[in-house]
């Protein structure tokens, strides 16, 4: 999925012959590598780059919209969604 592919990029993660790696091991997976990136079906996948986002969002308040939110949803499919609009947005700004 491309927006999968956008939140790695924004994670610091690296593509290599045999999948994707994180080299901050934010994510604890098997080995560091995969094929699939999970990040639309995975709390534990979404919830570093959660993390991640209200991080910069604390230092530097009144940036960004209504992210807040979104963020603290207790559904998946809301939050990946806010992350991939944060992250868009943040790639424009930047």
């Amino acid at each position: 999925m491309k927006d999968n592919k956008l939140i790695a990029e924004f994670m610091g993660m690296q593509h290599t012959d045999i999948g994707w790696y994180d080299n901050e091991e934010t994510l604890q997976l098997q080995n560091n590598t995969f094929d699939e990136l999970q990040f639309h079906t995975s709390w534990h996948w979404l919830m570093p780059v959660v993390d991640k986002i209200e991080d910069y969002l604390s230092d530097n308040v009144g940036k960004v919209g209504y992210f807040d939110e979104c963020l603290s949803s207790n559904d998946l499919e809301v939050r990946y969604n806010a992350v991939v609009e944060f992250i868009n947005q943040y790639n424009k700004n930047k």
